[in-house]
């Protein structure tokens, strides 16, 4: 049988079919981790650095040892990526006979019940949800997967896809008269029979790890589970172990029950009105919290002016439409399920008002049209732990960033993996000639009122230097917007002709597409443009963080977990503030190499990173840039990879 050194050797069939392969010792090291922990079903952390080859170092050896593999990503991205791309070519370059699927969630496959439904009801707010639906029909017709990715002429987040899409709440299941075309049973099919099944983290806890969706029969019969991406798992475990409630599924659950009624039950006009009523109570429980945004511990909420009224209404009048709906159930499978969906949103709602459970904190979260009430486990150490002692099988976590200066501590107390093996592999890049890490010296502490002018102050000299080719990674969307505006200003009165690009404005993949198209543009996102983003070459040469991504501490969440350390006599802020920064970070700052001939700046404005005692922590943990204070050399090196890209 083929071996991992013969895999990756110069000579062997990876190089044979994969362009511009040349194999690296981090590489072939984590192969031979990787081999090791599935051959002994070990559980095993690895951290590999960009450049690395980390997916095809875990891909091989589990290819080559056979049996089920489940692999989560973080991201739908690198899920397409793996199996359309990454798994084919190596599964042919290894000559391995395995079968792969691709699964994802329901929501990313057309429903043909509900399509159905949308043609008929065809009442929609805008008038591109029509022309959209009828590129879906047309769509669904020859579609072998019903995946949404798949039709690029629908953006992915279009308003029509909830109405032509089903969720656990609203799928009939073999009540369904369409049961028989169900795309994601098909998908769902594919993957019982698969080798290799590539998932994404909220699918794995949601239907493996939870057994929401019926599929958890993928775990049992698996010999592996590869996580990649695996810095996101502790706050995507801890999303699933705890329960969330919104008021835009009880506004769903009103509007389809009126909806339901129309066709089903015309001659009850009680049921319509019990919905309107249910509708209105939802969305006055949200116009409670005035503010767009926000997050609130419990503590505050209850001292809301109109929330307790606003949410016994709300119970009050889900009640009374899951009364209605009962009586009418028998007359449609879709308002059984409807009625199933009201029972279940009650009995949540009504777990909610009773008092926290001691290990978990509740919270509120306000977003532009929905509220969320949230409990959340402080810690999911001791759930995920359990499971993985359980089940006797191979886990491998791994990442680009998952240690503080090679130290796991943190993540393995976060996920309860006290007695993994761990390896940090770092970059294969040359980090000392290729890229610069620049601290000015002209920026003020963070709170100061100005602090946004001063980081776009410092920032445009080195934008022009680097003819633009800039991202700009924020820790707020208030200070987004604001540097936008600054730099749109700062533009005009230059007369500099580099276009702006900002989160929000369209996708990220249509952003991405218009950055790497134009050569010359300054994208300025926030949270979401921090990971999984890969640029290479000239079009990005700089990257700018404007503060050290510290999560803020009235967070609730946070609070109450600093609160718990510290009730257990433990250091919050280094044992878990500061490493959840420097991972978070970490990523920011592995967008700007992604190649061994990419050149670039790291410009990290934020003047804590060298004025604190644990600034040198942090910067220790970054890759080995060049570092420097002074401008003038920030400038020199454009000017000299201007110089190497003339040559």
């Amino acid at each position: 049988m083929l071996d991992i050194e013969r895999a990756f050797a110069a000579d062997g069939p990876l190089a044979a079919v994969i362009p511009n392969f040349h194999a690296r010792t981090q590489q072939i090291d984590m192969a031979r981790a990787v081999h090791d922990a599935i051959t002994n079903q070990s559980t095993l952390i690895v951290e590999a650095g960009t450049g690395t080859g980390k997916t095809l170092a875990y891909l091989t050896p589990a290819l080559l040892a056979g049996g089920k593999v489940i692999i989560s990503t973080g991201t739908k991205n690198l899920q397409d990526q793996l199996f359309h791309r990454d798994l084919p070519a190596v599964r042919g370059a290894l000559g391995v006979p395995a079968i792969i699927a691709l699964l994802k969630g329901r929501a990313n496959y057309v429903c043909h019940h509900h399509l159905a439904q949308a043609q008929q009801q065809g009442n929609f707010a805008q008038r591109e949800d029509v022309v959209h639906l009828a590129q879906i029909v047309r769509f669904a017709e020859y579609s072998k997967t019903g995946d949404k990715a798949e039709l690029s002429g629908v953006p992915e987040d279009a308003a029509i896809w909830r109405h032509v899409t089903s969720s656990r709440d609203n799928c009939l299941g073999s009540d369904c008269p369409q049961h028989k075309q169900c795309f994601v049973l098909e998908a769902r099919k594919k993957a019982m029979d698969a080798d290799i099944i590539v998932v994404n983290h909220h699918l794995f806890f949601a239907d493996v790890w939870l057994r929401d969706e019926g599929v958890a029969e993928l775990l049992p019969a698996c010999n592996t589970v590869v996580f990649d991406e695996a810095h996101q798992l502790p706050e995507t475990a801890g999303l699933f172990f705890g329960t969330t409630i919104s008021t835009g599924q009880i506004i769903e659950l009103a509007r389809d029950a009126r909806h339901e009624a129309l066709v089903s039950c015309k001659d009850y006009p009680a049921l319509t009105e019990a919905a309107h009523v249910l509708d209105k109570a939802a969305r006055d429980l949200r116009l409670v919290f005035e503010e767009d945004a926000g997050r609130w511990a419990m503590d505050k909420v209850s001292l809301r002016a109109g929330y307790a009224e606003a949410l016994k209404t709300s119970d009050h009048a889900l009640n009374e439409l899951n009364r209605h709906l009962e009586s009418q159930a028998q007359r449609s499978p879709d308002l059984e399920s409807i009625w199933q969906r009201g029972i279940a949103l009650a009995e949540q709602l009504s777990k909610w008002q009773l008092p926290t459970p001691a290990d978990s904190v509740r919270w509120v979260e306000a977003y532009t049209h929905a509220l969320t009430l949230n409990t959340t486990p402080l810690s999911v150490a001791d759930i995920f732990a359990k499971q993985i002692a359980s089940n006797a099988r191979a886990w491998i976590f791994t990442s680009a960033t998952l240690s503080v200066k090679g130290d796991f501590s943190h993540y393995r107390a976060q996920l309860g993996l006290l007695d993994s093996t761990s390896h940090s592999w770092e970059s294969p890049f040359d980090y000392a000639k290729q890229a610069l890490l620049y601290v000015p010296t002209t920026i003020p502490e963070p709170n100061t009122p100005n602090y946004t002018t001063a980081v776009v102050t410092a920032a445009l000299p080195v934008i022009i230097a680097s003819a633009g080719r800039a991202f700009m990674l924020f820790t707020s969307l208030r200070a987004m917007k604001e540097a936008r505006d600054l730099l749109a200003a700062h533009f005009e009165q230059l007369q500099l002709s580099f276009p702006i690009l900002m989160q929000g404005e369209s996708s990220r993949t249509e952003l991405l597409a218009q950055f790497r198209q134009l050569g010359n543009a300054v994208l300025l996102g926030s949270q979401s443009f921090w990971e999984g983003i890969d640029v290479k070459g000239e079009a990005l040469s700089l990257v700018i963080i404007d503060k050290l991504p510290f999560a803020p501490p009235d967070d609730p969440v946070l609070a109450a977990r600093i609160q718990q350390i510290k009730e257990n006599g433990g250091n919050a802020f280094m044992d878990y503030q500061l490493p959840h920064t420097v991972i978070t970070l970490k990523q920011g700052a592995g967008r700007l190499i992604r190649d061994e001939n990419d050149r670039g700046v790291l410009m990290i404005c934020d003047p804590r990173l060298i004025s604190k005692h644990y600034g040198r922590r942090i910067w220790q943990s970054l890759p080995p840039m060049k570092r420097s204070r002074v401008e003038d050399e920030v400038l020199a090196f454009f000017e000299h990879s201007k110089h190497l890209a003339d040559k």
